[in-house]
């Protein structure tokens, strides 16, 4: 059992982040060394001198690059594991702030620049921590794969603005690389805190809820309470709703019957995990199957439709995605998740479903659970407009 253990941790793409872990030293030792002054001649190490930043900003954009690489190895040999998920964030942070504490240490760049980003990503590791207790996951944001992105090429800029003889060569011109890298620098800074901003945007509903001791009971609350306002909403409006489920396989039937009286308003739920219930319950042509697969808008959307039909509904949601751990590819990675939503029209006829796309992070667990909230936040946005939500097709 304990090889089959390193071997599912030994992976490529593990590998790939270990080593750049590994050549972080390596990298400081160049920039930073009086390496140069180790050969004995004179002319060669007035050369090596010169070449020393541009070969430190090789080595760094060569060690950046590897984070594209060991991603790209997870995605395409369904390689994801948990050891890569904790050591592929911190394999950047290491190597982004070794780059900016060596840039302190030769004087081309304040303190206060390493200090803001520094602080960015303790508040943002502490606040996922946080929210990852109460049993919620914080997907990586895009600002803050922007936000990398700005401040690795504001460090190559900043490492080849250091060559003294650079700057004596390049004589006024000089001037265009130095504003220009400030520049950049600052755009650096400006999306670390809106990537800030945008992390606590996304938890400020889990940072609401009354604290409670370990994960579970936080997500009953805020699943309860999405559960209970749908129920509250149906009943007012005298609506009856179903569900058609396959990658949630009934949590969202669990968390509405949860509730005393769900039996009032809920008539009940379709949990299709196979394409042949797809097909005979639900109604989903086999030529939908067939082009677009089970994990597609136009399933989703059949899957609703066929819902109201069978269940006698007036809403129905459905569900169809990859919770992993297995089972995802480039153009559909574990965590994605298709949600639909059917309404009947006003003559009791089914109106034309919508569904929306999310790409979900975490464990298996986590991923049904965002999907299953995620279905009742759009169960009850429809609920509230009471309008046909064919009008909002593709809003995600």
């Amino acid at each position: 059992m304990a090889t089959n253990s390193y071997k599912h941790i030994l992976t490529s793409a593990n590998i790939v982040t270990t080593i750049r872990i590994a050549l972080v030293p390596i990298f400081v030792v160049v920039l930073l060394a009086p390496w140069p002054t180790w050969f004995p001649f004179a002319g060669m190490q007035a050369t090596l001198e010169f070449l020393k930043p541009w070969l430190a900003a090789a080595v760094f954009a060569l060690l950046a690059f590897t984070d594209s690489v060991d991603g790209y190895l997870a995605r395409s040999r369904n390689e994801v594991t948990t050891l890569g998920k904790f050591l592929d964030p911190l394999a950047d942070k290491i190597l982004v702030t070794a780059a900016l504490l060596a840039l302190v240490e030769l004087n081309e760049l304040p303190a206060w620049v390493v200090l803001v980003i520094i602080t960015r990503e303790f508040l943002v590791s502490g606040l996922r921590m946080v929210v990852s207790a109460e049993g919620h996951v914080i997907a990586a944001s895009i600002w803050g794969k922007i936000k990398t992105v700005a401040q690795i090429i504001a460090v190559i800029l900043f490492i080849i603005k250091s060559n003294p003889e650079l700057a004596a060569g390049m004589g006024g011109r000089y001037d265009i690389l130095y504003y220009g890298s400030w520049a950049v620098m600052v755009i650096a800074l400006l999306l670390t805190l809106f990537s800030m901003a945008d992390y606590f945007y996304l938890a400020s509903k889990v940072l609401a809820l009354p604290l409670k001791k370990g994960a579970k009971p936080a997500v009953q609350t805020q699943s309860s309470s999405l559960a209970d306002e749908v129920l509250a909403e149906a009943q007012a409006r005298g609506l009856k709703l179903g569900t058609a489920e396959s990658c949630t396989g009934g949590l969202i039937a669990k968390r509405l019957t949860d509730i005393p009286g769900a039996s009032e308003v809920f008539n009940g739920s379709i949990v299709s995990y196979s394409n042949e219930v797809k097909r005979e319950r639900l109604k989903v042509s086999a030529q939908t199957l067939r082009s677009y697969g089970a994990v597609s808008e136009e399933t989703a959307r059949e899957m609703a439709t066929g819902a109201l039909a069978a269940l006698d509904a007036d809403f129905a949601v459905s569900t169809t995605g990859i919770a992993g751990p297995g089972g995802g590819s480039n153009d559909k990675p574990v965590g994605t998740v298709w949600i639909g939503v059917a309404c009947k029209r006003a003559d009791g006829s089914s109106a034309e479903a919508v569904a929306t796309l999310s790409v979900f992070g975490g464990s298996r667990e986590q991923i049904r659970s965002q999907a299953a909230d995620e279905a009742l936040r759009l169960l009850l946005r429809y609920l509230k407009d009471l309008s046909h939500p064919q009008g909002s097709r593709g809003d995600a």
